[in-house]
């Protein structure tokens, strides 16, 4: 069987590879990805890959080049970036989205990573450190990966499987970022400190914080009406006729 070339593209991380270590390709900054084919679209359609909540994940690594990028170590806004170029390369730039009863046309291409300050980031470490305002509280915290969105989904279905009723997706998320405490890095001190120290000022103050300081891709624009959404990122967003 002869080998087919495809044209490929470089997408600039977010991150610009920083919070990676030195053996990780993804420490580039850089990653190349080829253009979509039929292949991946049976990707997008797999109904078992939709189910499992892989789907996204399946579309990323049949379309990097590099097979030694591991997609779980991706941070969130990371994987943003690649989720966006892999719609421009499938679909084109054009996003149509209907917002109040009217469509609009989104010009994805268009959105842009984040500035960032590159000074709080030390090479090859996904670790920050953050005072809490109310309290005064030090904690030391890390940019949610693949791998640890993983986690994090698993403890909360098993939390459902015991009460159905029980909401704890931002506690279960804190008790996985959070890796120290004013020093102290023991995970069940840790648990016990988000569930009974950890105010809701100060919360909200750490959320805050993280979507501001983190690498990411912009995804606010603004529509023809000079109303601003922010363009969601899904399965959907890559089907431009669904």
């Amino acid at each position: 069987m002869s080998d087919f070339k495809f044209p490929t593209e470089e997408v600039d991380l977010p991150s610009k590879g920083l919070i990676y270590s030195k053996e990780n390709p993804l420490s580039s900054g850089k990653v190349e990805m080829k253009y979509m084919t039929a292949k991946e679209e049976d990707i997008l359609s797999n109904q078992a890959y939709i189910q499992k909540g892989i789907v996204l994940d399946k579309l990323l690594k049949s379309l990097i080049i590099n097979d030694k990028v591991n997609i779980d170590d991706l941070i969130i806004g990371d994987k943003n970036a690649l989720l966006i170029a892999s719609r421009v390369l499938g679909y084109g730039k054009d996003y149509k989205v209907t917002v109040d009863g009217s469509e609009y046309n989104i010009d994805v291409s268009s959105l842009e990573n984040k500035e960032f300050n590159e000074s709080e980031y030390e090479a090859g470490k996904n670790e920050f450190s953050f005072t809490l305002p109310t309290s005064g509280t030090i904690i030391t915290y890390q940019l949610v990966t693949g791998k640890l969105e993983k986690a994090i989904d698993r403890e909360i279905a098993g939390l459902k499987k015991i009460n159905k009723e029980s909401s704890t997706a931002l506690s279960t998320r804190y008790k996985h970022m959070i890796l120290s405490v004013d020093g102290n890095d023991e995970k069940k001190y840790i648990r016990e400190w988000v569930d009974n120290a950890f105010l809701a000022r100060d919360s909200r103050a750490l959320r805050e914080h993280i979507k501001d300081s983190q690498p990411d891709v912009d995804l606010s624009y603004i529509l023809d009406n000079g109303k601003e959404v922010v363009v969601p990122i899904g399965l959907n967003f890559f089907w431009p006729d669904a």
